[in-house]
Formats: C-alpha cells, sequence, structure tokens
C-alpha cells in the first residue's frame, strides 16, 4: 500500500520528463524558471527559494500557497553509423547510417509549495512536493537507423526510458539578524525508472537484451543555506544539497519473445549540488545570477562506466554486457535572470541558462536512454497581481542541447561471448570508424498561481 501511494504521488507531481543540466531540473515554477533558476541569493517566489535555498524563505513575510503545471515538449533525434560488414564480418567499405526521432510528445509538469511562519517569530517554514529530476525518451525500431534496427539485426530495436523523481521537502528558516539568515531542510525522495531494453542486464546470445518492468526506489538527503540581505539593494546565499541517498531499483526482466529474464538490481543516487548566488534589486529591477557544481563524479550510479565484469563462470574476468554505469562528469550550471516592474501589476522576466554537458564523448552510447542534455536556455516569463492575495505566473522557455553530443558505436559482446572484439585491447568494445550522436531542442508554457493568506508580524526577539 505504500509503495502505491508514494507511484500514485510521484505520477501525480512528476507526469513530465524535464531535464536541462544531465537529469537536474533548471528550475520549479513559473517564476523561477523565467529567471533561469537563479534563486540562491535573489528569492523572488517561494518555489525558487525551497528548492534552491531554504535560509531564503525567510525573504517572505506572507503565508503562501503556490502551485504551477506546465506543458512541456521535447524533441531528441539519435543518428548513428556503422561499417557495413560483407558475410564473413569483414568491412566492405561502406556504411550504413540513419536517425530517429523521438515520438514521446507532450507532458505535464505540476509542482506545489507552501511556506508559513508564526506570528512575532523570526522562523519560518516550507513544504514542498517537486518533481526535480527526470529523463526519457521513445525511439521507435528502424529499418534505416543501425541503432534502432531490431535486436536480431544487430540493432537495439525501439530504445525507451522513463526516469521520474519525486522530492518532498520539510524546510526551516531563522532569522539570525535583520540581514542574515540560515535554513535547513530535510528531503525524501521516491524514484521510478523503466527502460527498454534493460541495458543494465546482460545480454542474452539468442533472445538479446530483456525489458523491464517500472522498477521504484526511496531515497532521503537534506540541504543546508545561508542568505544574506543587505537591506540597500544586495543579497547574496549559498546551499548544499548533500547526494541523496537511494535504496536500489529493482528490475522484472522478460526477454522479447516473453519468457522470464534473470532480475537486475541498479542503484542511481542524486548528486550533490553546490549552489552560490548573488542578487540585487533597485527601483524597479530585480537581478540574480547563481552558480552551481553537480557532483555527478561522486554519486553512485553515474561514477561507474564501461561494462560489468562476469565474476565467475567460464568469462570469469570478461564484460558481461550489462552497462555498469554512465560514467557522467561533474558540471556547472549558470543562471540568470531579469525582472522589470515599471509597468503596474505586471512583472516581466527574462532568464538563460548554460549548462555544462556531462558526457564524455568516448562514453556517449552508455547515455542513449538519457539524452536530455541542454547546453542553452531561454525563457521569458511575467506575472499578473489580480489582487493584494492573488497572483498569475507565466513562463515561455526553449531549450538547445548546442552541438550534438557524439560518440563511438560500442559491441556489447566481446570475443569470449562469441562477439568480434579483444576485452583486453578494446575494453568498451569500439567499433571502428563508427559513431552515435543525439540532440533535442525543448520548449515548454508553464502557469502559476499563488495565494497569499496573511502578513507575518515579527517582533525583536
Amino acid at each position: 500500500m505504500r509503495q502505491l501511494l508514494l507511484r500514485s504521488f510521484a505520477l501525480l507531481f512528476t507526469t513530465i520528463l524535464f531535464s536541462q543540466s544531465g537529469h537536474i531540473m533548471q528550475g520549479v515554477g513559473a517564476v523561477n524558471m523565467s529567471m533561469g533558476g537563479a534563486a540562491t541569493g535573489q528569492p523572488l517566489d517561494v518555489s525558487g527559494a525551497l528548492q534552491w535555498n531554504p535560509a531564503a524563505l525567510s525573504n517572505f513575510d506572507e503565508n503562501i500557497l503556490k502551485l504551477d503545471v506546465g506543458l512541456f515538449f521535447s524533441s531528441p533525434e539519435l543518428f548513428s553509423t556503422v561499417p557495413e560488414l560483407d558475410m564473413s564480418g569483414m568491412p566492405t567499405g561502406n556504411f550504413l547510417s540513419g536517425n530517429t526521432e523521438d515520438d514521446r510528445g507532450t507532458s505535464i509538469l505540476p509542482n506545489l509549495a507552501y511556506v508559513w511562519s508564526n506570528e512575532g517569530s523570526k522562523h519560518t517554514f516550507g513544504a514542498s512536493a517537486f518533481g526535480i529530476s527526470g529523463f526519457g525518451v521513445t525511439f521507435p525500431e528502424s529499418m534505416t537507423n543501425p541503432i534502432n534496427a531490431s535486436q536480431s539485426m544487430g540493432g537495439f530495436g525501439r530504445i525507451e526510458s522513463d526516469y521520474i523523481l519525486l522530492q518532498i521537502g520539510f524546510s526551516w528558516a531563522y532569522e539570525i539578524s535583520d540581514k542574515f539568515s540560515v535554513g535547513i531542510q530535510p528531503n525524501f525522495n521516491y524514484a521510478t525508472l523503466e527502460l527498454a531494453p534493460n541495458p543494465l542486464s546482460a545480454p542474452s546470445m539468442t533472445l538479446g537484451y530483456p525489458t523491464s518492468d517500472k522498477a521504484s526506489a526511496t531515497g532521503f538527503g537534506a540541504q543546508i543555506g545561508l542568505f544574506y540581505d543587505s537591506g540597500s539593494g544586495f543579497k547574496a546565499g549559498a546551499s548544499y544539497k548533500t547526494t541523496q541517498t537511494f535504496s536500489e531499483l529493482d528490475f522484472k526482466n522478460t526477454y522479447l519473445d516473453g519468457s522470464a529474464a534473470p532480475d537486475v538490481s541498479f542503484q542511481m543516487d542524486y548528486p550533490a549540488i553546490l549552489s552560490l548566488g548573488l542578487g540585487y534589486s533597485t527601483g524597479d529591477v530585480d537581478l540574480a545570477l547563481d552558480y552551481r557544481m553537480v557532483n555527478y563524479e561522486n554519486t553512485e550510479g553515474f561514477e561507474a562506466s564501461g561494462w560489468t565484469i562476469a565474476q565467475s563462470g567460464p568469462t570469469q574476468g570478461f564484460p558481461t554486457g550489462a552497462v555498469n554505469g554512465f560514467g557522467w562528469e561533474n558540471i556547472d550550471i549558470i543562471s540568470a535572470g531579469v525582472q522589470y516592474k515599471g509597468i503596474d501589476k505586471l512583472p516581466l522576466r527574462v532568464g538563460y541558462t548554460y549548462s555544462s554537458n556531462p558526457i564524455n564523448d568516448q562514453l556517449a552510447f552508455f547515455s542513449i536512454p538519457a539524452t536530455a542534455i541542454n547546453k542553452n536556455a531561454f525563457q521569458f516569463g511575467l506575472s499578473y497581481e489580480a489582487s493584494d492575495n492573488f497572483n498569475i505566473d507565466a513562463v515561455y522557455h526553449y531549450g538547445s542541447s548546442g552541438d550534438a553530443t557524439s560518440g563511438p558505436v560500442l559491441n556489447p559482446i566481446p570475443q569470449a561471448f562469441g562477439g568480434p572484439w579483444d576485452a583486453t585491447t578494446n575494453p568498451l568494445g569500439i567499433i571502428p570508424s563508427s559513431e552515435v550522436s543525439y540532440e533535442m531542442k525543448t520548449s515548454m508554457v508553464m502557469f502559476g498561481l499563488s495565494y497569499t493568506f496573511n502578513k507575518k508580524q515579527t517582533d525583536d526577539n
């Protein structure tokens, strides 16, 4: 029953698989997204503060409920080139090339946040339910793209993935002085992952890779933050989100012919994130700039790479054809935003987000199920102050991966399993003169509603 409730809640709040920086959401809610995700030192709304710096909750003097819903569309495209082989397995000098477009369609993203405080207190509290991470592709089987050829023809057939991560956080901020606050936020997480085919499983020589069911895992972590408001326009903040440690994902596998395949387990944590932010407000203008470092290189599921190695049997010490991990590198993210409040009841916002690419070219093949990497994202947003208590927010997002992520095609079957390559001299199974690459564009329209219940009364206690 507990798993059923968690899964239902996760589906409600993370229907979309939206990523900007690796599998990290670039922002939460229409206001924060419209500022490029910058909020660590310039919290303009409660969702941005809860996501990036719990200490910044002290910036809000009201009890506020915030709900955002977005419509998101992505268009990943997968390309591959491999040398053509003759009946004896020798290259002919010709190449087979093709591309496949994703057919996932439009998805929905809701987020919920609430902030409240006690009268006469320096304490501020918050609760949130955010879909903070996800990736997903649906590349149909293809007769022209070698990577999507049927498994019987040496490809992987239809490639599909669905990953979601719901994070529920409970935040507390304390005003040490009228300029300086601290905050802490324990997080409780729930994730699901489904893969077809499942590259975490060793392939059968006769039946190929199996397809997995939807596996789930629970996790926990925390976030701490500092926030400084000079009172004269300048603001600064810093926060550290610890690694969100998860239980193992336990996959039930089935071969394409319907027969049962060996089960497999895999642990995939959420990386630690260091955020530093600056803000400046003067007259009708609010400026925000954030820097983040995402620590993939020390995160379970992302730090390892290559193929798993057989631990026993006649193939002991040889690659099994099962993926060992993504092998992602640490990334840097820069978020920047400007808000203009010179139009009565209609603040306007423009935001930009840059992210470096976590995928090593040599290991690009392993990240085909997680191609949602945007290098540049642009946002335009606005709000309408319908009343003293009620605001309506909106944002339009456009993102692009920039240059395609590319690398060699890898063969999962070494000589020890009847394959064409030597695991000693070619541990990844690189196919000479081959290439796999992917790129994508994303767009989203999001609307938000916020309702303010009452003013917080403060004193000098």
